[in-house]
């Protein structure tokens, strides 16, 4: 382990022998949606031990009577499903009373098992759109990216082989700001470009982290070609958003904040055989997000010294 890392995990230590004395009804508390083909709280494991230190963790389902008040932000990561009619109500009421909400949406995913790219509606999508913030229905290329194995024939033998792979772009291009505060870098597969149209001059939008300066878009319907050569005519976009952060009256008159990501598999471990371990910066990207929500920047601080 590096030593930026290892100060990372000395400094949650310190954190979490300073407030272990804690209730958990002194703990501000987060809820976790559910309901909507969101993975669980068991697929992340990794974020979950970041976040038990300092807030009380919970799922949280949107009946009839909307989002209790008792939830300092709301986090909705990879919802599959489309979501009940009403929803989007209840998350304005939210916002209205000054809620905090944290959305890392899949719009597209890619299936390597059959080669092919396609759009996941769920319709949080389209209430973004109406806040100024229009996470596409496009894949994100990157010429940094990260690898996937091919098997290939080398005579007699069959030999896994790291490929480029520009779906899976690597995230090292962050805007100075509390959320991306010691981050190095952050793999985002599948990623969906955002595109910020502010309809309310009053808000502040902030692109927290954007693509390198070669990359591009690829539309749907979208077929994944392993073994194609890339070239420079493939990447000639720049810094284009992939997560953004929103602060001010969103709804009604009361100030809150809202952070959109353009993937939401980023910091999901997954459950059984296949739950993978994730690098830290991812964990700690969707952890100072929280934070950031919650008004507990100071903790960023103490995880990335």
């Amino acid at each position: 382990m590096d030593s930026k890392h290892s100060a990372i995990d000395r400094s949650r230590f310190q954190l979490s022998s300073s407030i272990k004395k804690l209730s958990v009804t002194e703990k501000p508390k987060l809820g976790f949606l559910q309901g909507n083909g969101e993975p669980s709280l068991a697929a992340l494991q990794q974020l979950g031990v970041s976040l038990d230190i300092m807030y009380s963790v919970d799922t949280l389902t949107i009946g009839p009577g909307g989002i209790s008040p008792e939830y300092k932000t709301v986090v909705i990561i990879a919802p599959r499903d489309t979501i009940p009619a009403g929803y989007t109500r209840h998350l304005d009421n939210f916002l209205a009373g000054g809620g905090r909400l944290l959305l890392a949406l899949n719009n597209v995913e890619g299936d390597l098992q059959t080669s092919q790219g396609k759009e996941i509606y769920t319709g949080f999508a389209d209430w973004l759109k109406e806040k100024g913030i229009e996470v596409e229905n496009n894949f994100l290329i990157d010429i940094n990216c990260s690898n996937v194995m091919v098997r290939q024939q080398q005579g007699m033998f069959v030999m896994n082989t790291p490929v480029s792979f520009p779906y899976l772009p690597i995230i090292t291009n962050f805007s100075d700001h509390p959320i991306t505060e010691g981050l190095e870098s952050v793999v985002l597969p599948f990623a969906s470009p955002i595109r910020l149209n502010p309809a309310d001059t009053s808000l502040n939008y902030i692109p927290l982290a954007l693509s390198s300066d070669k990359s591009g878009i690829q539309s749907l319907p979208l077929f994944f070609d392993i073994s194609r050569q890339w070239v420079p005519s493939d990447f000639t976009l720049s810094s284009i958003p992939v997560a953004v952060a929103v602060e001010g009256a969103i709804v009604g008159e009361t100030n809150s904040k809202m952070v959109v990501f353009g993937d939401g598999d980023f910091a999901v471990n997954g459950e059984g055989q296949q739950a993978q371990q994730l690098q830290p910066d991812n964990i700690s990207l969707m952890v100072n997000a929280i934070d950031w929500l919650s008004d507990d920047t100071g903790l960023i601080e103490l995880r990335t010294k």
